[in-house]
């Protein structure tokens, strides 16, 4: 038999045309969803319109960064900020089109950490004579910025750093020092190498008596040839693990005893009179304002890495065919295999509704922030909740999707090219920075707490008084009226889900408080009570999300709805144990119970068969190019295995046929086996 009727097809060429035909199956309406998850057509014309200009411009040329050494990743990372803002002033782009093109970049720029940790919390926080003096610089990029909070020997536990900031009445000067080898500045983004200022965390020191962590303005390089200024020890603290955020400069910092103005302290909301005295601030969470603008964006940013994780394995696992064949006498398309469809869909799911939560949680943020400037604080234990329980939920799902996406792809999904294994990389510090979340699990807890005896403590309990991350306390006021035992048309409906969810919430948190009065709280319970508490809150907005897609045409809505739909049932197959646990979910009477979490797993099934067909659809509405997956497996016409051939064309080892270690190693170690092995004939 000849090879050509072993394999009857080409398999190459069989890419194209399945991605071709998976593209044509969907009836979703792409530029609809499009629109949609970009929240509105002049949003996604304006990105497509900046996409297009870098991707045609060599400096943002891709092919070669992944040869690239630490240093040479850090160098191109400046050049590309250089030329972002050398094309805004070109193009005479808007701050908005500016954040845009950064953004789109997939690259941990430290100039990230200047618009995004620096200038907002100066900004937020900087008193009217420090902001009027450095904010126009800032704005400008005048200055460069970065955050030093973290420190060698603390970092969630704020209340404890070392770094201090000691009042001088005689020359009205803080003198910012390290008192300690652990109290150095470690893990700041751009500080390394790049920053010219910062806005130091570091204890206030008046008359002796510790005042607890306040922020101050201090120059740490020249603007005349950037040389670090004298009494302060600053450097890189090294590369990252998986060679990780390789373009950012994580530097330290130390501090011995440097003067700097009184008006650098942020005064805006605590103060110090030129006396000593000290002018409480109206909230003592005011000084994380910073930490949670990084929460609030954190939600956007993963939905689109996510996003991009969906994409790349969804297209991957429908032209790549493996194992049986099918009717038509080819080897099945993986994505068809259920073990592949029960984990890239789900991912799909989490994409769609991050992307419509970060929406939502940029806008609370940006309606407390102004509050905060009227003085009005009554946002701010809400909002420091709810991103401490998002911030844990997203970098969590981010991480655990990105390395089940890379896996769902073999082999091939560990090479470089695939892409996935770089933004995993970059991805994964987002569980430990800006609060480890083990940790952030505990302020999640301890605002449900406080909401549960405050609604308990009302006589009688008014569901009116809960704010909204708390809603779902209400159903210990009401219980409400589910089926003990849903079928699989239950599952169909939307708000039995999120009602569940909200049911599993408010009973863990009695639960959890009848064991902290009692003083037996297991270990784990921080965790699963946060994971609820948050859950529930998600459901809630997804339920919400899901009655806005009136806008979108019909057919559209039923597709979308049905990504929504899915995100809920394995949230809900996700928490089985706990409504299994509380008898939320009971097993059938009789002799022999029947599993009564089957019906779920089954809806569930049924789900992904029927958005099998419209998967390609869902993720073209990203709206992602080639460019910005920069993936061989993820290329929009299917043909990955030309894409990778091609990349494989400029790996540096392969410019020469015989190695340069072939002299120095390889010659030396043949030579030693080939007279071992004639002297081992010889006595034979």
């Amino acid at each position: 038999m000849s090879a050509k009727n072993l394999n009857p097809y080409d398999v190459n060429e069989q890419t194209g045309i399945d991605m071709a035909k998976a593209r044509g199956a969907s009836t979703v309406g792409v530029e609809n969803v499009r629109d949609y998850l970009h929240h509105g057509r002049d949003e996604w014309l304006a990105r497509s319109r900046i996409v297009s200009l870098l991707q045609q411009d060599p400096v943002f040329d891709k092919s070669k960064r992944d040869f690239m050494s630490r240093t040479e990743r850090y160098e191109r990372g400046l050049a590309l900020t250089n030329r972002i803002y050398e094309l805004q002033e070109i193009h005479n782009w808007s701050d908005q089109e500016t954040k845009v093109a950064i953004s789109v970049l997939d690259e941990q720029l430290s100039i990230g950490l200047h618009n995004v940790a620096f200038q907002p919390v100066f900004m937020l926080q900087g008193g009217p004579t420090l902001v009027k003096k450095y904010g126009h610089l800032i704005a400008a990029r005048a200055i460069f910025g970065c955050y030093l909070q973290t420190e060698l020997g603390h970092g969630t536990n704020v209340s404890r750093l070392e770094t201090t900031a000691t009042f001088i009445p005689e020359t009205q000067e803080f003198e910012i020092h390290s008192p300690t080898l652990t109290s150095s500045k470690w893990w700041i983004g751009a500080l390394g190498k790049t920053a010219t200022h910062g806005v130091v965390q570091a204890k206030l020191i008046l008359g002796g008596k510790d005042m607890g962590p306040h922020l101050f303005f201090i120059q740490l390089r020249s603007l005349e040839d950037h040389k670090v200024l004298p009494n302060i020890t600053i450097g890189d603290i090294g590369p990252k693990a998986l060679a990780g955020f390789s373009p950012t400069d994580n530097g330290f910092a130390r501090f011995n005893r440097v003067r700097i103005p009184k008006e650098n302290m942020l005064s805006g909301f605590a103060q110090v009179t030129n006396d000593g005295k000290y002018i409480q601030p109206p909230h003592a969470k005011l000084s994380y304002g910073g930490m949670l603008y990084i929460r609030a964006n954190m939600v956007t940013g993963g939905g689109w890495l996510i996003a991009k994780a969906a994409t790349v394995s969804i297209r991957y696992a429908t032209v790549r065919r493996q194992g049986e064949r099918g009717p038509d006498g080819l080897e099945k398309q993986i994505i068809t295999y259920p073990s592949v469809y029960y984990r890239l869909l789900p991912i799909l799911s989490r994409a769609y509704m991050f992307l419509q939560l970060g929406r939502t949680l940029t806008t609370a943020f940006d309606t407390m922030s102004s509050r905060l400037k009227q003085g009005d604080t009554s946002l701010l234990a809400e909002m420091h909740a709810t991103t401490s329980g998002l911030k844990v939920y997203v970098s969590s799902s981010g991480v655990q999707d990105l390395e089940t996406a890379r896996r769902s792809m073999g082999g091939h999904g560990y090479s470089a090219f695939a892409g996935l294994g770089r933004l995993y990389a970059d991805y994964l510090p987002s569980v430990t920075y800006e609060g480890d979340n083990f940790v952030l699990d505990q302020q999640v807890v301890r605002s449900a707490l406080k909401s549960y005896r405050a609604l308990l403590a009302s006589k009688p309990p008014q569901a009116s008084s809960l704010s909204p991350s708390s809603q779902y306390l209400r159903h210990l006021i009401a219980h409400p009226a589910l089926p003990s035992s849903p079928t699989e048309q239950d599952w169909r409906d939307p708000s039995v889900s999120v009602v569940l969810l909200e049911l599993r919430a408010a009973l863990i948190v009695n639960e959890h408080a009848q064991h902290v009065k009692a003083g037996e709280v297991d270990a784990s319970a921080n965790q699963r009570v946060s994971k609820a508490v948050t859950e529930a809150f998600v459901a809630g907005q997804v339920g919400e999300m899901i009655q806005d897609l009136s806008k979108l045409p019909e057919t559209d809505k039923t597709v979308v709805t049905k990504v929504f739909l899915l995100y809920l049932l394995t949230t809900v197959e996700g928490g089985l144990t706990d409504f299994l646990s509380f008898g939320i979910i009971r097993p059938s009477s009789g002799s022999t119970p029947k599993d009564p979490t089957r019906s779920v797993r089954l809806a569930i099934k049924r789900l992904c068969e029927e958005l099998l067909p419209e998967a390609i659809g869902l993720t073209d509405a990203f709206g992602f190019t080639d460019w910005d997956l920069d993936s061989a497996l993820g290329v929009y016409d299917g043909k990955v295995y030309e894409a990778l051939w091609e990349r494989v064309k400029a790996e540096p080892l392969n410019q020469s046929e015989v190695p340069a270690a072939y002299q120095e190693s390889i010659k030396p170690m043949l030579k030693r086996g080939q007279l071992q092995a004639s002297a081992l004939i010889s006595k034979l």
